[in-house]
């Protein structure tokens, strides 16, 4: 923990004479960037995973038809397909569980009082007026949605939703460019193997963005900065990647 606290402060006199007092948030802002810079290749190769999943869409339709009866051979068949063409139906997961051990670190090192037996001194650097280490119910407590803190959330609660917004459109815009199959049962009602994770996946995805604003109000403003920044550069990377 200690290294990495190292790691945020010498980003922070780097950026010391551009930002000034909000220099360490301006770290965090550059630490996610180069984080997703370093996930970055997951995500292409999720994108290429993607774009296999939906052209293997029609060949297990196919199989579907062709083994209605046999559920098992079904399966098997199924698999193959993937295996041969190397293809999983939960490769697009990688990108995001990447960064959760990232996350997590600034989680927890603008919720720690003490770094190494020390004062966290990090926990009094702001972001303007709002505590890197302060929380929304803190901002509301100390001047209410109006005050300077409250200000700052109101701020990135905004851009949270604008990305929301967008990213729910280009999720929409991307399932329905899919082709449409029958439904995903064999011929005793047995589901096809993966089928249901994925089908899950696909009704819940296109609300996920708006998750990020609960996420945003309860974490301490440090890892808000971090998970509005990584759902930015997501959705310009899926309009990038997915177009």
């Amino acid at each position: 923990m200690s290294v990495f606290a190292s790691l945020v402060e010498r980003l922070a006199d780097l950026l010391q004479p551009l930002f000034g007092a909000s220099a360490t948030a301006a770290a965090i802002v550059l630490f996610t960037a180069l984080v997703r810079l370093l996930v970055h290749p997951l995500s292409r190769a999720a994108a290429r995973g993607q774009k296999a999943r939906t052209e293997l869409q029609p060949r297990i339709a196919e199989l579907r038809r062709k083994h209605a009866k046999n559920p098992e051979k079904l399966q098997r068949a199924v698999l193959e397909l993937h295996a041969e063409e190397k293809v999983s139906p939960l490769s697009g997961c990688l990108p995001s569980l990447c960064q959760v051990p990232a996350f997590f670190l600034l989680y927890h090192l603008f919720s720690s009082t003490s770094i190494g037996g020390e004062a966290n001194a990090l926990l009094s650097h702001q972001l303007l007026a709002a505590p890197l280490g302060g929380r929304w119910a803190d901002a509301l407590g100390d001047g209410g949605v109006a005050g300077d803190a409250g200000l700052v959330y109101a701020v990135l609660f905004a851009c949270v939703a604008g990305v929301a917004v967008f990213s729910y459109r280009l999720t929409r815009r991307t399932m329905a460019d899919r082709p449409v199959l029958p439904p995903g049962r064999a011929g005793d009602g047995e589901q096809v193997p993966g089928q249901q994770a994925v089908t899950a996946v696909t009704k819940v995805m296109p609300f996920m963005s708006f998750f990020t604003l609960v996420t945003v109000a309860v974490v301490p403003l440090a890892a808000a900065l971090y998970v509005v920044t990584s759902t930015t550069w997501s959705a310009v990377e899926r309009a990038v990647l997915y177009r």
